[in-house]
């Protein structure tokens, strides 16, 4: 039976500090460390194990996914990072304080460009201090100026199809370690959510998420390890 298990990585400093992150490369805090080793450690212990990993390109989501290896002594596990398991990007938004853009233009304004399905947020600006196109590991990447929670899922179900269900067909059991709305995208698809239904998917930081699959990758159980 194919194995999947989704991690949304550990809490990130500017997930403590309440930021829009996306795509700026943010680390873990003292506590989304924590969470990355004891996601390892439950992982281990429910007697977990893996053949193959794929992260994105974000030092929050691979440092996560090494930690809880560590935790597994799996460290030598083949990894496949991939800018298209990112996070959303959020555009305009990206640095600004959650609360303080409620402050500015209003609560609802804000859940529309955070909840919404296929609204996104205003673009980056060409000028802005968080404009990653000429960082190195985007050479040849078309990298958006903003995204919907639909262009996230646009990039992350194509790659699933392509890169992550091919392993998991041949018998390997699989761990990601990705973003909140990365990982949206594939359990959409996975458990045939429904657009309205996605957008309030809470995904929990360092919890994993386990996908018991059938031979033809169909869904037969899905479950949070260690509870709900």
């Amino acid at each position: 039976m194919p194995t999947l298990v989704l991690l949304r990585h550990g809490q990130s400093q500017w997930n403590l500090e309440n930021r829009f992150t996306g795509w700026w490369d943010v680390d873990l805090s003292p506590a989304g460390v924590e969470e990355a080793r004891a996601a390892g450690r439950l992982m281990q212990e429910r007697g977990l194990d893996f053949d193959c990993c794929f992260t994105s390109v974000l030092t929050r989501a691979i440092r996560t996914l090494h930690l809880a290896l560590h935790e597994m002594e799996r460290l030598w596990l083949p990894v496949t990072k991939d800018w298209r398991l990112n996070e959303r990007h959020y555009g305009g938004l990206t640095g600004l304080n959650k609360q303080e853009m409620i402050d500015k233009v209003g609560a609802e304004q804000v859940k529309i460009w955070r909840r919404s399905y296929d609204i996104p947020p205003p673009e980056l600006p060409a000028d802005s201090h968080y404009d990653v196109s000429g960082d190195r590991r985007y050479s040849g990447v078309p990298v958006p100026r903003t995204e919907s929670l639909n262009d996230t899922i646009a990039r992350a179900v194509p790659y699933y199809e392509a890169e992550i269900a091919p392993a998991l067909a041949s018998g390997k059991r699989v761990l990601v370690a990705a973003h909140g709305n990365s990982l949206r995208g594939i359990i959409k698809y996975l458990s045939n959510i429904g657009d309205e239904e996605i957008v309030g998917l809470e995904i929990p930081t360092g919890k994993p998420i386990v996908y018991e699959l059938a031979r033809d990758l169909s869904v037969e159980r899905r479950y949070f390890l260690g509870g709900e």
